[in-house]
């Protein structure tokens, strides 16, 4: 283990071939469904073996507003590196107010400044993927220990990474379940009912944030440019590795 790293469990189950199977079926059968209904599939399925993990972008928010009918109790976390924006941090007390639901902050075993005194300085400038293999996929292993599956928001079409990602699959990286309820949704679509249902999000996206991450790796974002071009601006680094293959 390297300075100011978190426990990671040291082996990852993988799925045998009737699961997948199994998977692959009712991702098939769930293609045309609404999010909701996905949603309530997951819930019925894993019940409290489901979990979510949320960097409170559009679409986690969004599936917070339709969990907060459907399952309020599900377990939703935040993955806290020490390095979010403010207006993220507030975005969680918003959202507590308004549907009762308190995300649960999840965070590595240092702080920022013991980890950035055990390292020498900030590693997000020098090398980007251990700062996130630390801080983030280190904690959502950890978290995910527990748990049966677990919910994210990614879309099919915010980059080439998550072009294929099925609606119901494996998670090979944490052994677990899958469950993308937007996977294949449009950013359009995800304003639209954002707008349509008055759903808090981060006003950072009002000022060109597209993508949003920790502070010191993600910036707004010009007309024409890509989705994900905010993030680690500058390199070839597009993803944190919570939902790369």
């Amino acid at each position: 283990m390297t300075a100011g790293s978190d426990t990671a469990a040291s082996t990852v189950r993988e799925a045998t071939a009737a699961e997948r199977e199994e998977l692959a079926r009712a991702s098939r059968s769930l293609e045309s469904a609404s999010p909701e209904e996905i949603i309530r599939w997951a819930v019925d399925r894993y019940g409290q073996g489901l979990t979510m993990a949320t960097a409170f972008g559009p679409e986690g928010c969004l599936i917070i507003h339709w969990l907060a009918s459907i399952a309020p109790t599900t377990y939703v976390f935040n993955l806290d590196t020490g390095y979010q924006f403010q207006e993220t941090l507030d975005l969680r007390d918003r959202i507590a107010r308004r549907y009762g639901i308190e995300v649960a902050y999840a965070r590595p075993g240092t702080s920022v400044e013991e980890y950035e005194r055990l390292n020498g300085g900030p590693i997000y400038r020098t090398e980007p993927d251990r700062c996130c293999g630390e801080r983030k996929l280190a904690v959502v292993t950890r978290v995910l220990a527990g748990y049966t599956a677990w919910m994210s928001g990614i879309r099919r079409d915010q980059s080439p990474d998550r072009a294929a990602s099925p609606i119901v699959g494996w998670d090979h990286k944490f052994g677990v379940v899958k469950v993308s309820p937007l996977a294949n949704w449009t950013k359009a679509k995800v304003w639209d009912a954002i707008v349509r249902d008055n759903v808090p999000y981060n006003p950072l996206h009002d000022k060109g944030y597209v993508s949003i991450g920790c502070a010191p790796c993600t910036r707004a974002v010009s007309s024409g440019e890509d989705e994900r071009a905010g993030r680690w601006s500058g390199s070839a680094k597009t993803e944190c590795g919570l939902h790369s293959r």
